[in-house]
């Protein structure tokens, strides 16, 4: 009997580990380590699988606790970071004020009343808002009084060959003294545009830097600056969508030229200047809107990977070309800058933000050449440069691969064989069109690797009189089309 009561009160008895919200056995034996968890034994023994199941649990509050504590600690830390910010924004109010009362001799000196400014700022608070409005109308009525334009302007129409028309309208800022033109390109077909084109009809930059250097962003009156200081007007850059272009052609086509050395606040137009500059500068007006007319369009074949070659141009490059364009995209100028294959570009200076930028790909089985393509606005008296970056069997480069500093050499300084018959609009493609070339015999002149079964992956279709040249083991890029072969 004693015995029986013994096991009743074993029976009934209640452990505080029943009142645990313990983790799933599914998640206890995914999380614990092994020498918690022992699956071995645990599995067959309910016993000491919640022995063990208490032992994890433990051991997880033990690292909450301390979690926990490192966290009062972070907490501590950081609001005594925060009163160090807050007694030091509270001591800079008295800095500052005393600064600004120290600076008031030079703000005068300069007339720029940045005191006077904030203290009207201040004081508009308690404004109405029409009445509010209307004095800070007033600042901005002198800033247009500033950009004044003559009421009348001079539209002039360019025709070209093809009937395409550039519509320039002069414009004249008074107070300035300055010429600004707006441009705008019509077709007689309408154009069907590629988005590769980006900016190349754009009206902001279709004449940008006619002229080495004039990109028509700033004024070239010295004597404006001190104009815009009176006012507030930080830079023409700012409204020139508005105002037009103050390209150095348009003053010189207006007759005025402005001296570099020292501001001169009354420039008088000079008709013989005016006359001089008039007809050599409408022949290269004529010929950027018919280079970028081209670009337009041959941009829209590249996009949908065709490249193409004009029957004048067929004869430099061989019959069968087996690498194709996969892809023609604009790029930003920032993107191209931070590509690792273009730092010798950039640090020659010849990525300029006035320059216009594209990324090609080129591929032939498994093999994928990247060209960064350089356009200059004055395309194609000034050739488009090339980077390559070839991928396969590693990434190639022109730093680690002499044949691929050879394939750049061969469009961008031999580019004068691929300009075609004038005025070379051609140029561009051809060098794609060569970029294609070139890769064909890269891939069929790498010897094959006798580890590999099966076929080699380029057979040679290409005839070559070497293969190789030299230690740097050169490959003959240079094609002789009367005979059809490669050489080096």
């Amino acid at each position: 009997m004693h015995l029986q009561k013994e096991v009743t009160k074993c029976l009934e008895f209640k452990s505080n580990h029943e009142e645990i919200d313990l983790v799933s056995l599914e998640e206890f034996y995914k999380e614990a380590p092994p020498d918690i968890s022992k699956a071995e034994v645990t599995m067959g023994d309910p016993h000491q699988q919640t022995l063990a199941h208490l032992d994890w649990e433990l051991e997880r509050r033990k690292r909450l606790v301390e979690k926990y504590q490192e966290c009062l600690s972070n907490k501590e830390k950081i609001l005594k970071e925060t009163e160090v910010k807050k007694e030091y924004l509270s001591s800079l109010q008295p800095g500052l004020n005393s600064i600004m009362r120290a600076s008031l001799p030079v703000q005068e000196y300069l007339f720029m009343p940045f005191d006077q400014a904030h203290k009207q700022y201040e004081t508009a608070w308690h404004l109405p808002p029409p009445l509010y409005v209307q004095a800070t109308a007033y600042g901005q009525d002198k800033r247009k009084e500033m950009l004044k334009r003559h009421p009348l302007s001079v539209m002039l129409d360019l025709r070209c060959k093809d009937d395409s028309v550039l519509h320039l309208t002069f414009y004249y800022l008074m107070n300035l003294n300055l010429m600004t033109v707006k441009a705008k390109v019509t077709t007689a077909t309408e154009l069907i545009t590629p988005i590769g084109t980006g900016d190349l009809l754009s009206p902001d930059s279709v004449l940008s830097c006619l002229y080495p250097g004039d990109h028509g962003k700033k004024t070239p009156n010295p004597a404006n600056q001190y104009q815009f200081d009176k006012v507030g007007i930080l830079t023409l850059r700012d409204y020139i969508l508005d105002l037009g272009h103050p390209y150095l052609w348009v003053q010189k086509l207006g007759g005025l030229h402005f001296p570099k050395e020292q501001p001169q606040h009354t420039v008088i137009a000079d008709h013989s200047l005016s006359t001089s500059h008039t007809e050599t500068t409408m022949k290269p007006l004529k010929t950027r809107v018919q280079s970028r007319l081209a670009l337009h369009k041959w941009f829209a074949s590249l996009e949908h990977g065709i490249v193409p070659v004009t029957n004048d141009c067929q004869y430099l490059f061989p019959a069968k070309v087996v690498s194709r364009l996969v892809k023609w995209v604009t790029i930003a100028h920032e993107d191209y800058t931070e590509l690792h294959f273009t730092k010798d570009i950039v640090e020659a200076g010849l990525a300029g933000d006035t320059n216009l930028y594209y990324m090609a790909l080129v591929e032939r089985g498994t093999a994928k050449l990247q060209a960064a393509v350089v356009l200059n606005p004055g395309y194609s008296s000034i050739p488009p440069i090339f980077q390559l970056c070839l991928n396969w069997k590693g990434e190639k480069t022109n730093n680690n691969d002499d044949n691929i500093r050879a394939m750049e050499s061969e469009v961008n300084v031999c580019y004068k064989e691929l300009c075609g018959p004038r005025p070379h609009h051609q140029l561009l493609t051809n060098q794609l069109q060569r970029l294609c070339v070139l890769l064909d015999v890269y891939l069929e002149t790498e010897g094959h690797d006798d580890s590999v079964e099966g076929p080699k992956e380029f057979p040679q279709e290409k005839m070559c009189l070497r293969l190789f040249r030299g230690s740097s083991r050169m490959k003959p890029f240079k094609y002789n089309h009367p005979q059809g072969f490669f050489s080096h």
